[in-house]
């Protein structure tokens, strides 16, 4: 991981203002412009045989929403609601459309402008690993962010299903 050094004056640096939650005592990152707003936790509506991690949908003034647990796709340990627990809705360019969907944090905790030239590549981990989602590393004083790419979070074929969730749930309301 390199860090590119660039001899552009600090005035014109371009930076990317993104969103920091937290996961698992974990902190992630997603590009602002991706975000649509973010909702305090709310009670969801659970849509039977999906795969685990979607946590369910949830009626956004009138659409139907999935919500996506980070922790169950990223193989961390699930947590438990807390009056901090929120939902960020992200809108993600599928071929089909923009996508709008939630992601559940434990905690949301700033947006933070990160100058692009501070963004490190992410490791690798060898070919079984898979890192397409994380689109950077960050390091801000002492902390380290890692930078999701919203439209990688979750492969095609599970943006796919989500898309027959909502599809679905749309059908059911006609």
């Amino acid at each position: 991981m390199a860090i590119v050094e660039t001899n552009v004056p600090a005035s014109q640096k371009r930076t990317g203002k993104h969103l920091v939650f937290r996961l698992a005592g974990e902190e992630y990152g997603f590009p602002i412009l991706k975000i649509q707003e973010i909702v305090q936790w709310l009670e969801l509506t659970r849509v039977p045989r999906v795969p685990d991690f979607i946590l369910g949908v949830m009626n956004l003034r009138g659409k139907v929403v999935p919500v996506i647990d980070l922790h169950v796709r990223f193989g961390l340990p699930p947590a438990p609601v807390t009056p901090r627990t929120c939902v960020i809705v992200l809108q993600v360019q599928r071929e089909t459309g923009l996508l709008v969907s939630g992601v559940v944090a434990d905690d949301v905790m700033e947006v933070v402008d990160v100058p692009v030239e501070q963004i490190e590549s992410p490791p690798e981990f060898g070919a079984r690993v898979s890192t397409e989602f994380i689109a950077g590393i960050v390091q801000i004083e002492n902390r380290v962010i890692l930078l999701l790419n919203a439209e990688k979070v979750l492969d095609s074929r599970d943006w796919t299903f989500v898309e027959k969730v909502l599809e679905e749930k749309d059908q059911a309301h006609e």
